[in-house]
């Protein structure tokens, strides 16, 4: 049986508390029947305004981040204990933004994803190369090193609930985006890394998302390839018009 697609936003550092709430007073009717599940990632200030104007509808709600620590001295960070006490059902982790300017590693990638599944919180895990290393033909190996990384001490059961998400580097807000084939053939590699760690059932349980200047001209021609489950959608995910397009892609 076919998985449904997903489309997740992640919203970055866009938008206020009250901004939130009324952008999702706005999205909630017009992706009511969406035809792909929908995930929102707001800033963690939005995040309860948000669980509380997605109630009653078909919006899930995930945070950007969150610490591997349960609780101590460590400024401006949130534990998994806070986002689930809000509700947070998803968590992104290892976004490339994140390992450029706060100097995460695949080392803390990893034990952010042991963390958040032992609260229960899905991760949606992220990986990605630079121009430089596609331009140097490395671009399957690294994928494989860092995921490898990522997942050390995680099992079968709870790879097969996470969600992946290959988002090459040299394509994120920078209006490039991969071809239909190159970001299949990641994700199809991502999906044979998946079942030479865990076996081919549980590398298809798995949830694979493309993003990277994902939009809505092209989400549907990139939701259509075999291995790509949806997207981590970027820009395009604060324009409801835009968002409700790729929803339905």
């Amino acid at each position: 049986m076919a998985k449904n697609k997903i489309a997740a936003g992640n919203w970055k550092m866009n938008m206020t508390p009250s901004e939130a709430t009324a952008f999702i007073g706005e999205l909630k009717g017009k992706i009511a029947g969406a035809s792909n599940e929908v995930i929102v990632c707001p800033p963690a200030v939005c995040l309860a305004n948000v669980i509380e104007a997605a109630k009653g509808t078909n919006i899930k709600v995930g945070a950007q981040n969150l610490h591997f620590e349960d609780k101590g001295a460590f400024t401006g960070e949130i534990s998994a204990a806070m986002l689930c006490d809000l509700g947070v059902k998803y968590v992104i982790i290892g976004h490339s933004e994140r390992r450029e300017y706060f100097a995460e590693t695949d080392e803390t990638v990893n034990k952010k994803v042991l963390k958040a599944l032992e609260a229960g919180i899905t991760p949606i895990l992220c990986c990605g190369e630079t121009l430089a290393q596609r331009k140097t033909g490395v671009t399957i190996d690294f994928i494989r090193t860092q995921l490898k990384i990522a997942l050390t001490g995680v099992t079968a059961e709870q790879v097969s609930g996470m969600i992946i998400a290959y988002e090459p580097i040299w394509a994120i807000g920078t209006g490039e985006t991969a071809t239909k084939e190159q970001a299949n053939e990641v994700c199809s590699a991502i999906r044979a890394l998946l079942t030479e760690l865990y076996g081919a059932d549980t590398a298809e349980k798995a949830t694979v998302l493309y993003g990277g200047s994902c939009n809505a001209k092209n989400a549907a021609e990139l939701f259509a390839c075999s291995d790509i489950d949806g997207g981590l959608i970027g820009g395009a995910s604060l324009k409801a018009d835009d968002f409700t397009v790729i929803a339905n892609a």
